[in-house]
Protein backbone atom coordinates (compact mmCIF):
# COMPACT_ATOMS: atom_id res chain seq x y z
CA UNK A 1 0.00 0.00 0.00
CA UNK A 2 1.22 3.78 -0.80
CA UNK A 3 2.55 5.49 1.91
CA UNK A 4 0.61 9.21 2.48
CA UNK A 5 2.33 11.33 0.39
CA UNK A 6 2.16 15.12 -0.29
CA UNK A 7 2.44 14.36 -4.28
CA UNK A 8 4.25 15.87 -6.51
CA UNK A 9 3.07 19.44 -7.15
CA UNK A 10 5.81 20.93 -4.67
CA UNK A 11 8.40 19.94 -6.86
CA UNK A 12 6.70 21.16 -10.27
CA UNK A 13 8.37 24.76 -11.15
CA UNK A 14 5.58 27.53 -12.16
CA UNK A 15 6.05 27.84 -16.06
CA UNK A 16 8.87 25.50 -16.33
CA UNK A 17 9.89 24.03 -19.55
CA UNK A 18 10.72 20.75 -20.04
CA UNK A 19 13.99 20.61 -19.33
CA UNK A 20 13.34 22.35 -16.59
CA UNK A 21 10.41 19.66 -15.38
CA UNK A 22 13.18 17.11 -16.43
CA UNK A 23 15.67 18.57 -13.81
CA UNK A 24 12.91 19.13 -11.14
CA UNK A 25 11.82 15.63 -11.30
CA UNK A 26 14.63 14.22 -10.53
CA UNK A 27 14.04 15.17 -6.79
CA UNK A 28 10.51 14.52 -6.56
CA UNK A 29 9.55 12.39 -3.44
CA UNK A 30 5.83 12.84 -3.82
CA UNK A 31 4.93 9.01 -3.28
CA UNK A 32 7.07 6.50 -1.48
CA UNK A 33 7.91 5.00 -5.15
CA UNK A 34 10.98 7.72 -5.32
CA UNK A 35 12.79 5.28 -2.74
CA UNK A 36 13.06 1.84 -3.80
CA UNK A 37 13.57 2.92 -7.55
CA UNK A 38 17.13 3.74 -9.65
CA UNK A 39 15.90 7.16 -10.40
CA UNK A 40 13.12 9.30 -11.95
CA UNK A 41 12.11 8.41 -15.40
CA UNK A 42 10.57 11.45 -17.18
CA UNK A 43 10.54 11.72 -20.73
CA UNK A 44 11.90 12.00 -24.05
CA UNK A 45 11.39 13.88 -26.86
CA UNK A 46 10.72 17.74 -28.77
CA UNK A 47 8.16 20.54 -26.92
CA UNK A 48 7.08 20.81 -30.61
CA UNK A 49 6.16 17.37 -31.12
CA UNK A 50 2.51 16.74 -32.48
CA UNK A 51 2.31 13.19 -31.09
CA UNK A 52 2.50 12.16 -27.18
CA UNK A 53 2.64 8.26 -26.00
CA UNK A 54 1.70 8.37 -22.56
CA UNK A 55 2.68 4.38 -20.98
CA UNK A 56 2.33 3.20 -17.17
CA UNK A 57 5.42 3.74 -15.52
CA UNK A 58 9.01 2.93 -16.11
CA UNK A 59 10.06 -0.51 -16.13
CA UNK A 60 13.10 -2.30 -15.33
CA UNK A 61 14.98 -1.78 -18.54
CA UNK A 62 13.77 2.20 -17.94
CA UNK A 63 14.56 2.39 -14.03
CA UNK A 64 18.62 1.88 -14.88
CA UNK A 65 18.63 3.35 -18.34
CA UNK A 66 16.15 6.62 -17.00
CA UNK A 67 14.60 6.32 -20.18
CA UNK A 68 10.90 5.45 -21.14
CA UNK A 69 10.68 2.46 -23.29
CA UNK A 70 13.91 1.41 -23.87
CA UNK A 71 13.31 -2.30 -22.56
CA UNK A 72 11.80 -5.16 -24.85
CA UNK A 73 8.54 -3.03 -24.90
CA UNK A 74 10.48 -0.08 -26.07
CA UNK A 75 11.34 -1.93 -29.17
CA UNK A 76 8.39 -3.45 -30.58
CA UNK A 77 6.90 0.05 -29.45
CA UNK A 78 9.21 1.15 -32.33
CA UNK A 79 8.51 -1.22 -34.93
CA UNK A 80 4.68 -0.67 -34.45
CA UNK A 81 5.32 2.81 -35.10
CA UNK A 82 7.47 2.37 -37.79
CA UNK A 83 4.99 0.20 -39.47
CA UNK A 84 1.94 2.98 -38.67
CA UNK A 85 4.04 5.82 -40.58
CA UNK A 86 4.59 7.56 -37.27
CA UNK A 87 8.27 8.02 -36.30
CA UNK A 88 9.40 8.02 -32.61
CA UNK A 89 12.08 10.16 -33.08
CA UNK A 90 9.02 13.33 -33.58
CA UNK A 91 7.05 12.25 -30.48
CA UNK A 92 6.96 13.11 -27.18
CA UNK A 93 7.13 9.53 -25.20
CA UNK A 94 6.43 9.34 -21.47
CA UNK A 95 5.01 8.16 -18.54
CA UNK A 96 2.25 8.52 -16.08
CA UNK A 97 4.25 7.26 -12.88
CA UNK A 98 7.94 8.70 -13.09
CA UNK A 99 9.26 5.77 -11.01
CA UNK A 100 9.32 2.06 -11.11
CA UNK A 101 6.94 0.27 -9.32
CA UNK A 102 7.96 -3.57 -8.34
CA UNK A 103 8.69 -6.46 -5.71
CA UNK A 104 12.00 -7.76 -5.39
CA UNK A 105 12.60 -11.23 -5.72
CA UNK A 106 16.26 -12.77 -5.55
CA UNK A 107 16.84 -12.91 -9.39
CA UNK A 108 15.01 -10.14 -10.87
CA UNK A 109 12.27 -7.23 -9.58
CA UNK A 110 8.63 -7.89 -10.45
CA UNK A 111 6.49 -5.46 -11.86
CA UNK A 112 3.79 -4.17 -10.07
CA UNK A 113 0.66 -2.25 -11.34
CA UNK A 114 0.59 1.03 -9.91
CA UNK A 115 -1.89 2.38 -7.76
CA UNK A 116 -4.26 4.92 -7.78
CA UNK A 117 -2.45 6.95 -5.24
CA UNK A 118 0.68 6.97 -7.56
CA UNK A 119 -1.35 8.14 -10.55
CA UNK A 120 -2.60 11.33 -8.67
CA UNK A 121 0.50 12.04 -6.71
CA UNK A 122 2.21 12.20 -10.54
CA UNK A 123 -0.39 13.72 -12.04
CA UNK A 124 1.53 17.15 -11.58
CA UNK A 125 4.59 16.51 -13.83
CA UNK A 126 2.09 14.72 -16.56
CA UNK A 127 -0.52 18.03 -16.16
CA UNK A 128 2.47 20.47 -16.56
CA UNK A 129 4.43 18.08 -19.38
CA UNK A 130 1.42 18.05 -21.86
CA UNK A 131 0.69 21.88 -20.96
CA UNK A 132 4.46 22.18 -22.14
CA UNK A 133 4.03 20.53 -25.12
CA UNK A 134 0.40 20.48 -25.81
CA UNK A 135 0.62 18.27 -28.83
CA UNK A 136 -2.48 17.54 -31.23
CA UNK A 137 -2.51 13.71 -29.99
CA UNK A 138 -2.39 12.24 -26.98
CA UNK A 139 -1.81 8.29 -27.20
CA UNK A 140 -2.85 5.93 -23.99
CA UNK A 141 -0.87 3.05 -23.78
CA UNK A 142 -2.28 0.71 -21.94
CA UNK A 143 -5.24 0.65 -19.78
CA UNK A 144 -2.95 2.42 -16.85
CA UNK A 145 -2.62 5.67 -18.85
CA UNK A 146 -5.51 5.52 -19.89
CA UNK A 147 -7.71 5.37 -16.33
CA UNK A 148 -5.23 8.42 -15.79
CA UNK A 149 -6.27 10.81 -18.86
CA UNK A 150 -9.61 9.25 -19.31
CA UNK A 151 -10.78 8.40 -16.19
CA UNK A 152 -12.02 5.34 -14.31
CA UNK A 153 -14.94 4.19 -16.12
CA UNK A 154 -12.83 4.09 -19.77
CA UNK A 155 -11.78 0.34 -21.14
CA UNK A 156 -9.02 0.08 -23.50
CA UNK A 157 -10.35 -3.69 -24.82
CA UNK A 158 -13.81 -2.07 -25.68
CA UNK A 159 -12.57 1.82 -26.82
CA UNK A 160 -9.17 1.21 -28.23
CA UNK A 161 -8.04 3.10 -31.56
CA UNK A 162 -10.85 5.63 -31.20
CA UNK A 163 -10.36 9.41 -31.36
CA UNK A 164 -11.93 11.41 -28.54
CA UNK A 165 -11.74 15.45 -28.49
CA UNK A 166 -9.44 15.88 -25.55
CA UNK A 167 -11.78 18.38 -24.46
CA UNK A 168 -14.67 15.69 -23.97
CA UNK A 169 -12.69 13.03 -22.45
CA UNK A 170 -10.64 14.56 -19.68
CA UNK A 171 -11.08 13.48 -15.64
CA UNK A 172 -9.08 16.54 -15.11
CA UNK A 173 -9.65 19.53 -16.98
CA UNK A 174 -6.01 20.83 -16.72
CA UNK A 175 -4.80 17.56 -18.11
CA UNK A 176 -5.42 17.96 -21.77
CA UNK A 177 -6.06 21.24 -24.27
CA UNK A 178 -6.99 20.91 -27.70
CA UNK A 179 -6.44 18.22 -30.03
CA UNK A 180 -7.22 13.92 -29.97
CA UNK A 181 -6.87 11.60 -27.29
CA UNK A 182 -7.17 7.49 -27.93
CA UNK A 183 -5.95 4.70 -26.63
CA UNK A 184 -4.68 1.58 -27.55
CA UNK A 185 -3.08 -1.38 -25.18
CA UNK A 186 0.38 -1.10 -24.10
CA UNK A 187 3.28 -3.08 -26.14
CA UNK A 188 4.14 -5.35 -23.40
CA UNK A 189 0.50 -6.96 -23.47
CA UNK A 190 1.57 -7.56 -27.09
CA UNK A 191 4.45 -9.71 -25.85
CA UNK A 192 2.48 -11.95 -23.73
CA UNK A 193 -0.62 -12.10 -26.44
CA UNK A 194 -0.65 -15.55 -27.48
CA UNK A 195 -0.74 -14.70 -30.77
CA UNK A 196 1.71 -12.22 -30.83
CA UNK A 197 1.41 -11.46 -34.59
CA UNK A 198 -2.11 -10.40 -34.67
CA UNK A 199 -1.70 -8.75 -31.53
CA UNK A 200 1.23 -6.54 -33.12
CA UNK A 201 -0.98 -5.99 -36.22
CA UNK A 202 -3.72 -4.51 -34.17
CA UNK A 203 -1.79 -1.99 -32.35
CA UNK A 204 -0.44 -0.82 -35.53
CA UNK A 205 -3.71 -0.50 -36.55
CA UNK A 206 -4.45 1.73 -33.74
CA UNK A 207 -1.29 3.79 -34.14
CA UNK A 208 -2.29 4.27 -37.56
CA UNK A 209 -5.16 5.78 -36.78
CA UNK A 210 -3.09 8.67 -35.07
CA UNK A 211 -1.08 8.76 -38.05
CA UNK A 212 -3.97 9.29 -40.51
CA UNK A 213 -5.37 12.30 -38.09
CA UNK A 214 -1.85 14.18 -38.17
CA UNK A 215 -2.36 13.87 -41.96
CA UNK A 216 -5.95 14.87 -41.91
CA UNK A 217 -5.48 17.77 -39.63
Amino acid sequence: MAVDRPGAQQWVPAGGGLEQLRTAADGCQGCELHGPATQTVFSTGSPLARVALVGEQPGDAEDRAGVPFVGPAGGLLNRALDAAGLDRGTCYVTNAVKHFRFTPTPKRRLHQTPDLAHLQACRPWLRAELAVVDPEIVVCLGATAARALFGPTFRVTRQRGQLYPRSARRPDPALVQSGWLMATVHPSAVLRATDSDAAFDALVRDLAVAAQALVSG
